[in-house]
């Protein structure tokens, strides 16, 4: 039996990440002010939200905007299971988000080259199967990242000049040109790029799904 996944994000490496594991997803814009919302769950908790905490949280923001706009209480688009995602790059315990700009993707490089970073991935599954909000669960993948100790600025340069890092959360990509550059992870591949593959499906098991369900083919 199918079973429709919903996906909480127009990230493109989340996209080809369920793609290469056989997952077509209906993909939706998620509307959400992180910045105020995130203060306000601060505020509440009279204390700063982990690195953890925060990934599981938006995630979690995102796939109840999407369920809430276009889900059961709003055009009933959804009938599956929605997915929202955050990830966050971890230096010396600072959190690294995108770069952006040129200049600051080649500090955050140089200053990660030879030694090992933390990417933390969130996730928030809402079961929406039959167009019914079912219940909901979260949970956070970890996977340490090690970059070449060898690595010439000019490598590093000429990764920075081709604009890829300037829009991902730590500035690389193991997906893409950066792979040469990385020499260990440790943990689930996927989790670097942004959706952890193993925590989706821990998700699915605990929602009572068939994990293959979500398989297009």
């Amino acid at each position: 039996m199918s079973m429709r996944l919903h996906l909480a994000s127009t990230s493109p490496a989340r996209l080809s990440v369920l793609r290469g594991a056989g997952i077509e997803p209906v993909c939706f814009a998620p509307d959400v002010d992180e910045e105020a919302e995130v203060a306000a769950r601060e505020a509440e908790l009279g204390r700063a939200l982990t690195a953890p905490e925060l990934t599981e949280y938006l995630g979690r923001l995102k796939a109840e905007d999407v369920v809430r706009r276009h889900g059961p209480d709003g055009t009933g688009e959804i009938d599956g299971l929605v997915l929202g995602g955050d990830s966050m790059f971890l230096l010396d315990g600072e959190i690294l988000g995108k770069p952006h700009l040129p200049e600051v993707a080649l500090e955050r490089s140089k200053q990660h080259r030879g030694r090992t970073g933390v990417l933390h991935s969130g996730h928030w599954l809402i079961d929406c199967t039959g167009g019914v909000a079912r219940g909901a669960a979260g949970a956070v993948d970890t996977a340490a990242v090690t970059l070449a100790s060898d690595l010439a600025d000019a490598e590093l340069e000429a990764y920075v000049g081709t604009g890829e890092p300037l829009e991902l959360a730590g500035g690389f990509a193991i997906d893409g040109r950066a792979g040469a550059f990385i020499e260990r992870i440790e943990g689930a591949p996927s989790c670097v790029i942004g959706l952890s593959l193993p925590a989706l499906r821990r998700l699915v098991i605990a929602l009572g799904h068939h994990y293959p369900d979500l398989w297009s083919d």
